[in-house]
């Protein structure tokens, strides 16, 4: 069984050079095979330049494809594993057409993973853990009012003018300002066209409490039925979003009058110009925060509330956005290939086992991660 890892870009690197280094067979797929090398060549040879057609031709049934390549690329590399009976693997969130492929993955017996990154991936395995705690708690009542958030957001250690850097390509970032997001608030549904007419002020319960901008990100209620949250439940907030340095609204006032109506070239102009300014020097840590929190309350008091509150930044191991991205994709793949995740179009896994297993090797890749119990 053969690992194809297609893709040796910013965020993909940890968790390629995790797996040769235990062993595995992988065959690395780069466009550029300079970049692979100077990526994984003290570890392997075995580098090639990508090409969907001579990946097919090598592909063999059992094998898994990990796509760390644009969006574009993720459907076409999965109906290529299901018709060889091989697995697929990516961090990205489950599209339509993904999910649409789910009745031939299984019958064809193969796994397509999704959503085992940082967000979508981490923030998964942390909300499946608490709702689990939750409920085998002495607090838990359906007739509980539930909230739930989880935001997120790499961000620059050392803040600059415009209040972020970009650790993965901007041209995702601004499509991602995009995409319009449904909510919980208040027990209402929340539709917001565009993310930033709905900032507000998040505090997070860090080691020294720091407060940040947060806006919703794209469809949270489907998570819902993810989480394993009951339809009796009183649901009061549900919100999955992302999370910015306090003044980034501000900063990007600009790009967020532009980016509701450029068109793609002018979208690609802007992140190139972009990227060019707001690039992480050579060695300047990243930042990586995660809080997901569960809370229920009965007759306006918390009866039970737990956030995980993470916090990573860059150090000799390479970006905190590069190891919580890849890592948890390598674990994804050696999940699958130990048959440990059923087969059909799954994200994140929910048996607590391996949300447990996977939990103790993110805790090795952040400086801090907790359970914060607030009541």
């Amino acid at each position: 069984m053969t690992i194809h890892w297609c893709g040796t870009g910013l965020s993909a690197i940890p968790g390629l050079r995790r797996l040769i280094s235990a062993g595995h067979p992988v065959t690395v797929w780069n466009r550029t095979i300079a970049k692979a090398q100077e990526a994984v060549g003290d570890l392997t040879q075995d580098i090639r330049a990508f090409d969907s057609d001579a990946l097919a031709g090598v592909l063999q049934a059992d094998d898994v494809i990990v796509s760390m390549l644009p969006g574009d690329w993720h459907v076409p590399l999965a109906e290529l594993a299901i018709s060889k009976g091989a697995h697929f693997v990516s961090s990205s969130y489950i599209a339509p057409e993904m999910r649409a492929l789910d009745s031939k993955a299984r019958a064809a017996g193969v796994r397509i993973i999704n959503e085992v990154g940082l967000d979508p991936g981490i923030d998964h395995l942390m909300a499946h853990a608490l709702v689990a705690d939750y409920k085998a708690s002495g607090a838990y009542d359906t007739e509980n009012e539930i909230s739930f958030t989880s935001y997120c957001g790499g961000v620059p250690k050392i803040a600059n003018a415009f209040r972020y850097k970009f650790s993965w390509a901007p041209v995702g970032v601004l499509k991602a300002l995009r995409s319009p997001s449904r909510s919980i608030r208040h027990f209402s549904e929340l539709n917001v066209s565009r993310p930033w007419d709905a900032i507000s002020r998040y505090d997070a319960p860090l080691p020294v409490p720091e407060s940040f901008e947060v806006y919703p990100n794209r469809d949270s209620l489907p998570f819902m039925e993810e989480y394993g949250f009951e339809e009796a439940w009183k649901v009061k907030d549900f919100v999955r979003g992302t999370l910015r340095l306090n003044g980034w609204a501000d900063a990007w006032a600009d790009i967020f009058a532009e980016a509701g109506t450029a068109s793609d070239a002018r979208l690609v102009e802007i992140a190139d110009q972009l990227l060019a300014e707001n690039a992480y020097e050579e060695g300047e840590p990243d930042r990586v925060v995660l809080c997901v929190d569960l809370k229920a309350e009965k007759d306006g008091h918390a009866v039970w509330h737990k956030t995980y509150v993470m916090d990573a930044w860059g150090d000799e191991r390479g970006t905190a956005m590069a190891r919580l991205v890849s890592v948890p994709v390598s674990l994804a793949v050696e999940a699958v290939l130990k048959r440990q995740i059923p087969v059909g179009v799954m994200a994140a896994p929910s048996d607590l086992k391996l949300v447990t297993e996977w939990m103790d090797e993110v805790q090795s890749l952040a400086q801090h991660l907790m359970v914060v119990d607030q009541v």
